[in-house]
């Protein structure tokens, strides 16, 4: 979850309003990813309410919790040098589903690894080179990350000097299910909200027709060959989690982004996207990162679940 700076501010505070017969689609940037909001009304004063409040409340919660806006909240916690941080019942809530999920991946998902960023360097930024660090490197940042060291209840957080958050795994999807409570108060008309491919639904289209969702294809040696999935959603959240676009190659072996946070590593022998359905974004997007850390056991761990998914290798 990235929070664009400098002269870009102004552009990104700005959301556009079209119609399509009796769709409103609303446009605008968050968290480094396009995002949109397809409303099925004909009523322009109703889409322009629901436009600026859904991406007012994203770029809310970007601007509190990512880590790459010095004036955040989990900036000032990770600055902090060990002094105990105030926070909110917001911010407690999602340390506390945080926890739920390390617990889950048995350490394997962890929000204190961002700091790991600070030795790789993946391909998705253009603005900075690709990195691949040695194993010493590696292991020096490791005694920087474990989720076990942080302290918090409901009223604050302590987090050891050196150590740092990043709620970038959890923060889309839980601005998705926001977006989708707040939509809910203010219409009954069908809605779809999509943050960069992370996405929920109000209910099904007029006349109980499932909304056509395309999942773009992964990257490839001949991507030409591959073609969107085309999913039908009545109901629910849909998220997706995979190395497209986030990747590194060296010697001929490509490298995901999504890292062991016990190793330092990236995890071996995942499939390339996995996509899964869920009552809400939050489970659905943190069930994709989980079987994801599983590697070649993703399909496993996800028949498990007992959920709808897809799974591309």
């Amino acid at each position: 979850m990235r929070l664009n700076g400098g002269n870009k501010m102004t552009e990104k505070r700005l959301f556009t309003l079209t119609k399509d017969k009796d769709n409103h689609r609303i446009s605008f940037h968050a968290m480094a990813s396009p995002c949109e909001i397809l409303i099925q009304t004909p009523e322009r004063t109703l889409a322009s309410l629901i436009a600026d409040a859904v991406s007012q409340e994203v770029w809310r919660i970007e601007a509190k919790y990512s880590r790459y806006n010095p004036l955040s909240l989990c900036s000032k916690i990770n600055n902090s040098n060990g002094q105990v941080v105030a926070i909110d019942a917001e911010t407690y809530l999602l340390l506390n589903f945080a926890d739920q999920c390390y617990r889950l991946s048995a350490g394997l998902f962890d929000i204190s690894s961002g700091v790991l960023s600070k030795v790789w360097r993946f391909n998705d930024r253009a603005d900075e080179k690709q990195r691949f660090p040695t194993q010493g490197e590696i292991n020096t940042i490791l005694a920087f990350v474990g989720w076990e060291k942080v302290f918090y209840d409901d009223k604050c957080i302590m987090l050891p000097p050196s150590m740092a958050l990043d709620f970038g795994g959890i923060g889309k999807e839980y601005a998705v299910d926001r977006a989708i409570l707040l939509v809910k108060k203010m219409t009954e008309q069908p809605t779809l909200v999509n943050l960069g491919g992370d996405l929920a639904v109000t209910g099904p289209r007029l006349n109980s027709q499932a909304w056509q969702v395309a999942i773009e294809p992964i990257s490839s040696v001949e991507p030409h060959q591959q073609q969107d999935m085309i999913i039908a959603l009545h109901a629910g959240a849909l998220a997706t989690s995979g190395d497209a676009r986030r990747y590194f190659i060296k010697d001929n072996i490509r490298y995901c982004h999504v890292l062991n946070a016990k190793t330092g590593w990236p995890i071996q022998h995942a499939p390339r996207s996995i996509t899964t359905v869920a009552p809400q974004c939050t489970q659905a997007g943190v069930l994709a990162t989980l079987a994801l850390l599983q590697g070649k056991n993703a399909e496993d761990f996800l028949i498990g679940q007992d959920i709808t998914f897809w799974v591309r290798r």
